[in-house]
């Protein structure tokens, strides 16, 4: 089926991905945004823009997008900033099937961007990506992710209007799984877990029931078609921003970070070294939810679900070298010494999370640098600490 055969109900118009017969008006008014131009040429320094600009204009749709323009990108970014990606447990993942892939969440742009990737290597399509409109500082950048099929999650809505759109989204959501026969990705909780320890949010299973055709709860959690999916990147270039983030608002909980912020971690996730990365897709939860009869309370199936999405998550986490240091680290141990990783490679990342800390651009005192280290540290030690529980409870 294609997806931009579909007619796509004016509800979804300022959420969902731009249809294909949209796709030339906006991809028109992207490529003559100046900052658009400024962010290629600073990703791609070896493109001519002109050049470049005229090859954006002679594509027809979203996946010609993805095939001819998102692709080489992204794979300039493995080949650049990894030290390989790969993918396990595709044969979960079928190809005529749409599926939620609900996932842990590091980086705020690649996380979807190659586990789209991923896809395309295995031969199965790609999905639309959730993104929240915090993260859309600029309007070009809101025509660029609907270019690449992604739709808006608003965040900044009043008390009164979040069920509305809590609403209209779960219903896009539905409507893209079933009526578009398109696969989508969405994060298991708003936003990254600063920390790496990564648990599904209870209101976020609910959002995604609200919608719907199905007349249960059950049934319309079934027709979501849940995968969990673990993403490992070895190292996190955002670890340090993200030390700095928990450090301001131990100083101040009220703390915020600004549009500039979102941006600065945007780019440094994209371009930044991010060593080995690899992707783990579960079994669909669906199978597991026939373990529940149909008339099973709401609470009950949420934190069936919930767990089940976690302890996938948690089971197939890819753990590096620098995760069992950082575990020992925090434990004050020596217990993967030899039987996880070397003393060399101790001292490789303890080096890494100090050069990093250095990249902090505040001043702080001693007591303040050792308490973002012990962040990064538990970053690092967090995911080893979680697979370690889920295998234990086997």
């Amino acid at each position: 089926m294609i997806t931009s055969e579909i007619k796509i109900p004016i509800e979804f118009a300022d959420v969902c991905p731009f249809n294909d017969s949209e796709f030339a008006t906006q991809m028109a008014k992207l490529i003559e945004e100046p900052m658009f131009r400024s962010v290629v040429e600073y990703a791609m320094p070896q493109v001519d823009y002109e050049t470049f600009k005229l090859q954006l204009l002679s594509l027809k749709s979203k996946d010609e997008f993805q095939e001819k323009v998102m692709k080489p990108f992204l794979e300039m970014i493995v080949k650049t900033t990894t030290d390989g990606l790969s993918i396990g447990g595709v044969e979960n993942c079928e190809k005529d099937k749409s599926y939620t892939f609900i996932s842990n969440h590091r980086d705020i742009v690649l996380d979807a961007s190659f586990l789209n990737l991923n896809l395309i290597y295995n031969d199965r399509p790609t999905t639309e990506v959730a993104i929240g409109n915090n993260l859309l500082v600029y309007d070009w950048i809101s025509i660029l992710v609907r270019l690449n099929k992604s739709f808006i999650v608003k965040r900044d809505l009043s008390s009164h209007q979040r069920l509305d759109g809590a609403m209209q989204l779960s219903k896009y959501i539905h409507f893209a799984l079933t009526q578009k026969n398109q696969s989508v990705w969405i994060a298991q909780r708003e936003g990254r877990a600063k920390d790496s320890d990564d648990r599904t949010q209870e209101s976020l299973l609910k959002m995604l029931c609200m919608g719907g055709g199905a007349e249960t709860f059950y049934q319309r959690m079934k027709e979501l078609n849940l995968l969990p999916l673990s993403i490992c990147y070895e190292y996190d270039p955002n670890d340090f921003l993200k030390a700095k983030e928990f450090l301001m608002k131990s100083k101040d909980p009220n703390f915020k970070k600004s549009k500039s912020d979102d941006l600065l971690s945007m780019t440094t996730g994209i371009m930044g070294y991010k060593g080995r990365v690899h992707f783990e897709l579960s079994p669909c939860i669906s199978i597991k939810l026939n373990e529940l009869s149909s008339d099973t309370d709401r609470n009950s199936i949420i934190n069936f679900v919930k767990e089940e999405i976690d302890k996938s998550i948690h089971k197939t986490y890819k753990i590096y070298p620098c995760n069992y240091v950082a575990y020992d680290l925090v434990n004050e141990s020596a217990e993967y010494l030899d039987n996880g990783y070397s003393d060399s490679e101790k001292e490789s990342f303890v080096k890494y999370v100090e050069k990093q800390l250095d990249k902090v651009d505040v001043k702080v005192n001693d007591e303040e640098r050792e308490y973002m280290r012990l962040m990064v540290y538990n970053m690092y030690a967090n995911p080893l600490k979680n697979k370690l529980k889920a295998l234990n409870a086997e």
